[in-house]
């Protein structure tokens, strides 16, 4: 007899059911979200079954306290989307209903049907959970000071266009020092008429500027004394408090994606693996983490190069139905995923003359740069999982070459 668990997660208290292989309930308790529930769900699985390890546990999230504690105890954890399992409400009833109870029967029934459909949450290294965490909240750093950088931008084109205008051509635009700094120093069109080029040589100075102070202090001098429209003196100042509200938090932000960097460099550092994925031409060390983190480290989550690529959307889908035939991209996917690919592509392009061959092979054949791209990253993906398995640094020579070998055949070149 197989027995089949299902677990529906709650902010204080958890579901769980567990049903045996002819579907029949066996078991059904609520537990608190504390050590006494995850005792008690342990205590549970083994008086239904002695090896409880055998039993897995259908969930609908994968991170918490509960997953985490049910992961260091060795019991199987399956991860299900919560669009796929409300997709099985109608097998059980013909009207859907919705209860704690009721889902958490359903998740074990998901895997009592079409377990072998979904797979267990891999077996990451403490290490590399670690580092998803810390690229996730960087990569979220990085994301939330744009979104500032966008806001105080709009502010400040109702009442300073020229502080708005005056950093727009240089990379990162208002989220550099140099612009930070002189904000700070002049949130207003009158406060930045009274600044000189000697206090504006002092504030590029302060921002670590090293190169052409003299010129860019001159710049803005003569920005910020170009008439202009200005809004009256009491709204002015009200609007310079707001983006000097506006600026204070992006100065938060920048500083938190900076401290996370640092750790995740360290983290990174401390991989076996980082080598491997940084030995790829366009893999700087930001995307050599981000991939790390997303991928994981079980070295039997990916049989195949087909798992890993269609894992990370860069497979396309076929959709086929009597003469009709459509073939796509992937769109529901891992975001980090897809932007990292992108990036590594598209970074690779000036770094491998087999990644740039394959590339205008691709647009020659009628694709898109985005669709080149995946291409692209599909290649490099056959052969990073190449590379991983095999414990070898990434060889570009080998990699493009048209070889039969078993080596690079599954490699997909």
């Amino acid at each position: 007899m197989k027995y089949f668990a299902g677990l529906d997660w709650g902010e204080s208290h958890h579901d769980l059911a567990v049903v045996d292989d002819h579907g029949q309930l066996v078991t059904h308790t609520r537990l608190p979200d504390n050590h006494e529930g995850l005792a008690q769900l342990l205590a549970t699985l083994t008086t239904v079954r002695r090896n409880r390890r055998s039993i897995p546990i259908g969930i609908e999230t994968g991170r918490g306290l509960m997953v985490a504690g049910l992961l260091k105890a060795g019991q199987p954890v399956v991860v299900l989307n919560p669009t796929q399992v409300a997709n099985y409400r109608s097998r059980l009833a013909a009207q859907k209903k919705k209860s704690d109870r009721g889902d958490a029967r359903l998740l074990a029934h998901v895997l009592r049907v079409d377990g072998d459909a979904h797979r267990s949450t891999p077996a990451v290294s403490t290490n590399a959970a670690a580092l998803r965490e810390l690229t996730r909240a960087h990569r979220q750093a990085l994301h939330s000071s744009g979104l500032l950088a966008r806001r105080l931008r709009s502010v400040l084109r109702d009442y300073y266009p020229s502080a708005a205008t005056a950093w727009a051509h240089l990379p990162a635009g208002l989220t550099r020092p140099e612009a930070r700094i002189v904000l700070a120093a002049a949130p207003t069109p009158t406060r930045a008429a009274r600044l000189t080029r000697r206090r504006l040589e002092t504030l590029l100075t302060a921002a670590g500027r090293t190169r052409l102070i003299g010129t860019e202090a001159a710049r803005l001098h003569e920005l910020f004394h170009t008439p202009a429209l200005r809004q009256p003196a009491g709204i002015e100042a009200a609007m310079g408090h707001r983006a000097a509200a506006l600026l204070t938090q992006l100065d938060a932000t920048i500083t938190s994606a900076q401290n996370l960097w640092v750790e995740v460099e360290v983290l990174a550092d401390q991989h076996p693996q980082t080598e491997i994925y940084r030995s790829f031409p366009g893999m700087g060390p930001l995307l050599a983490a981000r991939l790390l983190a997303e991928l994981g480290d079980d070295p039997r989550r990916f049989p195949t190069s087909r798992n890993l690529r269609a894992f990370c959307a860069a497979t396309p889908i076929t959709w086929a139905s009597g003469t009709s035939r459509r073939v796509s991209h992937r769109r529901k996917t891992n975001p980090i995923l897809a932007e990292t690919g992108h990036l590594w592509a598209f970074a690779a392009l000036t770094r491998s003359p087999g990644a740039r061959a394959l590339y205008d092979r691709r647009r020659a054949a009628g694709d898109r740069h985005p669709a080149a791209l995946r291409r692209l990253y599909a290649h490099f993906l056959g052969s990073l999982h190449y590379c991983l398995r095999h414990h070898v640094h990434y060889r570009d020579e080998l990699a493009f070459a048209r070889s039969t070998t078993p080596g690079m055949a599954e490699n997909g070149t």
